[in-house]
């Protein structure tokens, strides 16, 4: 009997063996695979090489002379990590032989899910690796902060935003033989998570064409028109640009001046209809608005001679003539949001400089004017990087997975390493989930509209400097004057709340103003249903403040959504009761909203 049973033992140790041979054979095999792909990519990219793309040098080089600089800030800052790991040795050995129990040295910051498995806590040698790792990161992102006084302040967040970065690749959380979660998984199964991983990279490869795309949802689970994108509407007039959407009524009467939405292209609209319970147009729709939105075009070849002057003209401005020849009024409220917001702005500023006095009011949700301190994205931006930019453009847009990359890489522990553990490591198919579907729906940019906006605003700041010329019109941030309503997002990487509240106070121009700062950050500040009990936000504060931080010390905290507090001060400048209008009853229909121009996807073209 025990005979068999070691029999048995034997042949099951043999057959896991031969299963683990066999999976890591079609390891090899994917991972020669997905390499011949990334290689016949790169050959067929005749775009120019860059070692150094972001032009990081220059500021190394400066952050260097500052280490040589302040060599007893550098001295310091060593001496506390030397200490800090010599306790943490001691602590650990000490808890080893059990003379102590377990008390860390370092821990994972709030939020921090990068540690969660239980290993990293109760396994010595990766509580160790855990800890030693954080404390070297601590003294990396801190040791650049205390010596880069001097440094030019782009420079310095440059140097800061690489750091980062850095810090982020070499978790050890990224290397499978260091990640307590992916060996477990690898001997449980015998490493057919490996198989299902590479298979997933693979088809993230295609799916980029040769770039690496990396899935954050089951991009199958929706669809635009069915899952998502579905307030009842019609498309009403469509050019090379834009199509215009006019959303079909929910109340039997509505304000009798109709509201246009300027979503920004960077993204898809449907952020702002992302489904029925999240939907701020279809919210907008039961509140007795007349509601129009633009659905700009997924830009290829075709949009390659736009510029930032067409995108206002052909975009913006005849948005507005179509929202007002369908309604029949002389007046709109405008809402924009982001880059959208951006335009608005200029337009509004053109619109004042030649008597135009069609808008009665703007909404800007989480919208940059000045861009003195625009956020991490400035990064990303002076004369060098420029080139590298245009250089990418060479067929007359920037391809979507540069523009998705570039977001994701702003949160690259969450949106990059995360799932290439999850995913390539543990074979885990990702979650449904609208909002990262969203994400991923990414959109090109036209190349002169992109090269204008990072030159004109983010390296340059002509609005708020009154350097900038739009439709052959000089125009200034002080130029905007009708009524407006701000809403900043304190958590956003995005649009800094410091710089959204910056550039409403150069709207000196504006006699009427309401700002408003929203929990949480880019995107769930400004989609927050009242019916979800989210977040709070924060108004009523005194403007006079020379900073965000010293309007929220003097503004009133409420819970819950803003949208209530903005509908409200909406519904004022919005007139009269009329009957509720159908779409399209004076410009005709060209087919039901979404339309086709949003439904166009980079990996499908």
């Amino acid at each position: 009997m025990e005979e068999r049973d070691l029999a048995s033992q034997a042949a099951d140790v043999a057959a896991d063996y031969t299963a683990f041979a066999g999976n890591m054979a079609k390891v090899m095999e994917q991972s020669h695979g997905i390499w011949m792909r990334l290689m016949q990519a790169q050959a067929r990219d005749d775009r120019p090489i860059h070692a150094d793309p972001l032009n990081a040098l220059p500021a190394m080089a400066e952050l260097q002379q500052a280490f040589l600089n302040h060599p007893h800030q550098v001295a310091e800052r060593s001496l506390q990590l030397w200490l800090a790991q010599a306790e943490l040795m001691r602590r650990a050995t000490a808890q080893w032989f059990g003379t102590e129990t377990h008390k860390p040295v370092a821990a994972p910051a709030r939020g921090d899910k990068r540690f969660k498995h239980d290993r990293w806590t109760d396994d010595r040698i990766f509580d160790y690796i855990k800890q030693s790792y954080l404390l070297t990161a601590e003294y990396l992102e801190h040791v650049a902060d205390d010596v880069g006084e001097e440094m030019d302040p782009r420079d310095r967040k440059k140097i800061a935003f690489l750091t980062k970065q850095f810090v982020e690749a070499m978790s050890p959380t990224n290397f499978a033989a260091m990640n307590p979660e992916v060996l477990e998984a690898t001997v449980e199964q015998k490493g057919e998570n490996l198989v299902r991983g590479l298979k997933m990279m693979a088809e993230d490869l295609e799916r980029g064409k040769g770039s690496l795309i990396i899935r954050q949802t089951d991009m199958d689970a929706f669809q635009v028109g069915r899952d998502m994108a579905v307030t009842d509407g019609q498309v009403v007039f469509q050019n090379e640009v834009m199509q215009l959407i006019q959303y079909a009524p929910t109340t039997e009467q509505v304000h009798a001046t109709p509201l246009l939405f300027i979503p920004p292209w960077i993204n898809k609209y449907y952020i702002l209809d992302l489904n029925t319970q999240k939907s701020l147009v279809k919210w907008m729709t039961e509140q007795g608005f007349t509601v129009f939105l633009i659905s700009w075009v997924n830009p290829d070849e075709r949009q390659k001679d736009e510029t930032w002057d067409s995108y206002l003209e052909k975009g913006a401005l005849t948005a507005i003539d179509k929202v007002l020849e369908e309604t029949g009024q002389k007046t709109l409220n405008v809402t924009a949001y982001c880059i959208g917001g951006t335009l608005a702005a200029t337009m509004l500023a053109y619109m004042k400089k030649t008597g135009d006095k069609r808008v009665k009011s703007c909404t800007f949700f989480t919208a940059l004017t000045d861009f003195e301190d625009a956020g991490d994205l400035q990064v990303f931006v002076d004369e060098n990087t420029l080139r590298v930019v245009d250089e990418q453009m060479t067929k007359g847009y920037l391809p979507a997975e540069a523009m998705a990359t570039t977001f994701n890489m702003l949160r690259a522990s969450d949106l990059i390493w995360n799932y290439v553990v999850s995913n390539y490591y543990l074979g885990k198919d990702p979650f449904p989930f609208d909002l990262l579907y969203w994400n991923a729906d990414s959109t090109a940019m036209p190349a002169k509209v992109h090269h204008y906006y990072l030159e004109k605003f983010y390296h340059g700041n002509a609005l708020t400097r009154g350097e900038l010329r739009v439709l052959n019109m000089p125009v200034a941030l002080s130029d905007v004057s009708v009524p407006v309503y701000h809403v900043a997002s304190k958590e956003d990487h995005i649009a800094p709340a410091a710089a959204v509240y910056r550039g409403a106070r150069l709207m000196t121009g504006v006699k009427e103003m309401r700002f408003v700062v929203a929990g949480s950050g880019h995107i769930a500040g400004v989609v927050n249903p009242p019916a979800m009990k989210k977040y709070q936000h924060w108004v009523d504060g005194d403007m006079n403040a020379e900073s965000v931080e010293g309007y929220l010390a003097t503004a009133e905290e409420r819970p819950g959504s803003w949208w209530p507090d903005w509908a409200a001060w909406l519904g004022k400048k919005s007139g009269r009761m009329v009957a509720a209008r159908e779409p399209g009853a004076v410009l005709g229909t060209i087919e039901p909203a979404p339309g086709s121009y949003v439904k166009r996807r980079f990996d499908q073209d």
